[in-house]
């Protein structure tokens, strides 16, 4: 039987490249719910395209436009936080891409885990923020959680069929981003169109910034120790700028295995989509290793971009910690796209929150969601009224 998706973040880069997988196996995959952000006229081309059961919009504002559409589709039509819920809920989808940027994703994520679906997980910041929670629900309720970022991705290919002591350390590339090479006062002078344009992976403005701060390994530290329950010691970044590299892992004999595969969004998400099995064609172009050019490693460089030791410090003090880490840098990552600070200043109020955050156990929603809500108004306070450049 086809798999039947909730695409939660439809017109973002992960959101079109999943349906530009659907496209490739209509005979397998069927959209079941469409939600977007605030790009409406693609969230209507989409519509027009697939005809889901259900349309979510965030913003009240655009339930006047969609309602004709909506009619004439003959689709259920919600919009902001109850509309994302209901299509991650919504009856008879199995399977739901949640792929949201920042923490506007914990919650239907939860939701969905709640009703024991399989969740294409690339909202990282869900698995940071609300990571005990969100397991401890899946392994009450018997929903899959399947990475969907690359990286995640490849180490669950790395690791399949591996007992958990044979395994060493697990190894998260990094591109590099952008300022691979710069240092600090060089990043004074950074432009937010700088920060945008990654060398290897076409994304959206946010995860395009984490991946320029490195906050993106941060992250990705903190979801892996959580996704394979490996403490943080063991799990380690280097900076690979060819991105085809995507994991290592090392076991205890000191071999490694490595995954490899063209820098393509579509190769994970097809791969969470047709899990446990493996779906062909190959999408174009495929790896040609003749052709790729040297591949090389690089320590991080820690001192200039230190967002993988902050993600360390959150983990050591656990509770809250990773929501206010997560939290934080989204709102300095707004902040820096408006204008209103210096690049290197994100690092400066993830470090300024993290010092001053009442880290608790994290041990509802709620409590998460009001560190996360804290962690964003401290934030603001520091930023009120600022421009630095």
């Amino acid at each position: 039987m086809a798999r039947r998706l909730s695409i939660l973040g439809s017109t973002g880069s992960v959101g079109r490249s999943t349906l530009d997988v659907v496209a490739g196996h209509v005979d397998r995959l069927v959209v079941a719910a469409l939600a977007a952000g605030r790009n409406i006229p693609l969230l209507e081309a989409q519509a027009r395209r697939w005809r889901p059961e259900l349309i979510v919009a965030a913003r009240d504002a655009d339930r006047s436009r969609l309602e004709p559409l909506a009619a004439e589709l003959g689709a259920a039509l919600a919009c902001g936080d109850e509309g994302l819920v209901a299509a991650a809920t919504l009856p008879g989808a199995d399977t739901v891409v949640s792929a949201l940027p920042g923490g506007a994703g914990m919650v239907p994520t939860m939701a969905a885990v709640e009703q024991g679906r399989r969740v294409a997980l690339a909202n990282k910041e869900s698995l940071v923020m609300a990571g005990e929670l969100l397991l401890a629900a899946a392994r009450r309720t018997g929903a899959e959680i399947i990475p969907l970022d690359s990286e995640h991705s490849a180490l669950e290919q790395c690791l399949r069929g591996r007992r958990p002591e044979e395994v060493r350390r697990l190894v998260l590339t990094a591109s590099g981003g952008p300022f691979r090479g710069f240092h600090r006062r060089q990043l004074e002078q950074v432009t937010p169109g700088e920060a945008l344009a990654h060398p290897t992976w076409a994304m959206g403005p946010k995860i395009s910034i984490d991946s320029a701060t490195l906050v993106n390994k941060g992250l990705e530290l903190i979801e892996a120790c959580r996704l394979f329950d490996m403490p943080p010691e063991r799990v380690e970044v280097v900076v690979h700028p060819q991105s085809l590299v995507h994991a290592l892992v090392t076991f205890v004999d000191g071999a490694s295995l490595a995954q490899f595969a063209p820098p393509d969004m579509k190769l994970p998400i097809r791969r969470a989509l047709s899990f446990p099995e493996t779906w062909g064609p190959p999408f174009d172009p495929p790896l040609d290793l003749q052709r790729c050019g040297p591949i090389t490693f690089e320590p991080v460089d820690h001192g200039t971009f230190p967002s993988i030791t902050l993600a360390r410090q959150a983990l050591a003090a656990g509770g809250t910690a990773p929501a206010a880490y997560s939290a934080a840098n989204e709102a300095a990552v707004a902040a820096f796209l408006e204008g209103r600070i210096a690049f290197p200043r994100i690092w400066g109020l993830i470090t300024a929150v993290l010092e001053r955050q009442n880290i608790v156990p994290a041990d509802s929603l709620e409590v998460v969601q009001a560190a996360a809500d804290e962690a964003r108004r401290r934030v603001a306070a520091l930023t009120e009224g600022v421009a630095e450049r």
